[in-house]
């Protein structure tokens, strides 16, 4: 892990890049003023830095430079990257001359901060594109930032900051990636500015994997939350899940097993069989919560990360790496996206856990507060039966929760909140991860039947979980 040593300030931070007489581009902002461009003018030495700055604020214009939007936004990365791309373009047709003796960067951003009205979500998307290297290759390095202050001036501030953070990160900190990171932040709080996406691109960044960038974002606290596609391309979450029928399902998936695909295709079919559900708007969602990735020694190992990932996206499935470790707040979390019905897939025994009221100790209102939160939304519990330590069947209709609880659970019965996923395979009930996990590492071949054909192939073929041949 790379530890956050205490940096220069972004005034020191401008300066030094300003007398950096290699290091020459263009800045072109989008909304929140121009306050990027302005710490490089205020800190001094700025004509040798800055080729042109740029705010093509009025929507007439900014279409005319970069051309109108499909989705009709102006804040959103297709806006970013054609801002990017045009601006790094003009710097090498109008200065070849200097091309062979300077490293050219374009700096954009476009941004929705707060309105007079304090009625709209402040965020923005900021990019850098850059050389390492006169004529050499260029790199790109693009967040997604909500920005948290309560006034408009803070905000355009706050985005000053990390604007400056990200030009010197990008020139310094090119070759450690995770310090890189950890930097956008440096004389700012995480209480200012969250960071809920991160993309790293260019032949300097050919070793970089996204998706650990993402699991950085959240292990750090710079987000709670980061998502990845199928694909293994990292989005940010409104673009992942606005406007769907979300299904969740958290797991361990080390590794998936025929149960979790019985329980996870079962539930889903469930789902899309309700009145108010739009099947061709459904997210699968499988949930990885930081606790769930930690060892015994409270360590995350990226390598074994990297290859739960592997597994869920080669199953198709969207990856949400959290630090919720309570499903209330997943629920609030994914309620910000979509107001359409969403779903939680999970095992009795989750059930049981969340009928357990020491788990909401810390929570103002304890399990009555939490349960509003959870079953407040629009949205079902999917529940898969599962076997006692004594053979019988766990399900919903024997379900038993202490005794001054019995009404709270028969509420969500009455209200349709709970419903008991059908057509199980009791001839997977007596499958556990922990056990497969540990045929996995003991060198015979007996576990390959209790996982999914494909999931036995790529552990086998990349030797993941500790499997050896």
């Amino acid at each position: 892990m790379t530890s956050h040593i205490k940096s220069i300030g972004t005034k020191q931070k401008a300066l030094q890049i300003n007398l950096d007489r290699s290091i020459y581009g263009s800045f072109a902002e989008i909304g929140a003023g121009q306050d990027v461009a302005a710490n490089f003018f205020k800190a001094g030495g700025a004509s040798g830095t800055i080729a042109k700055t740029i705010s093509a604020y009025d929507m007439a214009f900014s279409d005319a430079i970069y051309g109108e939007e499909a989705s009709g936004k102006y804040v959103c990365e297709p806006r970013l990257m054609k801002m990017l791309n045009r601006e790094f373009k003009l710097l090498n047709v109008r200065l070849t001359e200097t091309a062979a003796e300077k490293r050219f960067f374009a700096f954009a951003d476009t941004v929705s901060a707060l309105n007079f009205q304090k009625t709209n979500d402040a965020h923005g998307w900021i990019g850098l594109r850059f050389q390492l290297t006169p004529n050499g290759g260029f790199n790109d390095v693009v967040i997604h930032v909500n920005m948290l202050d309560n006034d408009n001036i803070l905000q355009q501030q706050a985005l000053g900051v990390i604007g400056v953070n990200l030009l010197f990160g990008c020139y310094h900190y090119y070759d450690n990636p995770e310090k890189l990171l950890l930097s956008l932040l440096d004389d700012l709080s995480k209480d200012r500015i969250e960071i809920d996406m991160i993309r790293f691109e260019g032949p300097d960044f050919k070793e970089v994997d996204n998706r650990l960038m993402s699991l950085y974002l959240v292990k750090h606290g710079y987000t709670q939350a980061a998502v990845f596609g199928p694909d293994g391309k990292v989005m940010q979450p409104y673009d992942a899940l606005a406007k769907k029928h979300i299904v969740a399902v958290r797991g361990r998936f080390r590794p998936v097993t025929n149960i979790f695909s019985d329980m996870l295709k079962k539930g889903v079919a469930q789902f899309e069989q309700e009145p108010d559900v739009d099947d061709d708007k459904i997210c699968v969602l499988s949930e990885l919560t930081l606790k769930s990735l930690e060892n015994e020694t409270h360590k995350i190992d990226e390598k074994d990360f990297l290859d739960r990932v592997d597994i869920l996206c080669s199953l198709g499935q969207t990856v949400l790496i959290s630090n919720f470790h309570e499903y209330f707040k997943l629920v609030d979390f994914l309620s910000q996206f979509s107001k359409l019905k969403m779903a939680l897939v999970m095992g009795m025994p989750n059930l049981e856990y969340i009928f357990e009221e020491k788990h909401y100790k810390g929570v103002p209102g304890g399990i009555m507060s939490a349960f509003g939160c959870l079953f407040g939304q629009n949205i079902k519990l999917y529940l898969y039966p599962t076997v006692s330590e004594n053979g019988d069947i766990v399900q919903l209709k024997n379900f038993e929760p202490e005794a001054h609880l019995k009404g709270l659970f028969q509420y969500l019965m009455d209200n349709n909140k709970l419903a008991e996923i059908k057509n199980y395979d009791e001839k997977l009930m007596n499958i556990r991860t922990d056990q497969v996990l540990d045929l996995i590492q003991s060198g015979t071949d007996e576990w390959a039947q209790y996982v999914p054909k494909s999931v036995a192939k790529m552990i086998k073929e990349n030797s993941l979980f500790g499997y050896q041949a």
